[in-house]
């Protein structure tokens, strides 16, 4: 065993392409009803967008070529209602994307402006 432990995920960076802050704040502060965060004075001449998910971070970074392709890549976020936040997303033209149930953990994934695929999840007692 090693001396740390490791807690949890700090926080996820997904690309998106430069110029594209209003389709950003769009999709993930209005619709998804994140908390956009200050991202560090030191980190001022990058292209950032930082997000505020419960306890960890979301960082979106611009990029001249963000290519995001078919990769497995992905970030969960846990909500306490699925079928609101479902809703929400089909409502405002998301697709979703049903995927192999796991038992407890209700679950659909969905594609942001960018290309970049978000797992929405309901974490159920057991």
């Amino acid at each position: 065993m090693n001396e740390w432990n490791v807690r949890r995920v700090q926080h996820v960076s997904i690309t998106r392409p430069h110029g594209s802050e209003e389709q950003a704040r769009q999709f993930y502060g209005e619709i998804l009803g994140l908390t956009e965060i200050a991202p560090p004075e030191t980190l001022s001449e990058l292209d950032l967008i930082w997000y505020q998910v419960g306890s960890d971070e979301l960082h979106l970074v611009g990029e001249e070529n963000p290519n995001n392709g078919n990769s497995g890549r992905h970030f969960c976020i846990e909500v306490d209602d699925l079928e609101a936040l479902r809703r929400c997303l089909a409502s405002a033209g998301v697709a979703i994307q049903l995927v192999t149930p796991i038992p407890g953990r209700p679950r659909f994934f969905c594609t942001d402006p960018f290309g970049n695929t978000i797992e929405v999840t309901e974490i159920q007692p057991s």
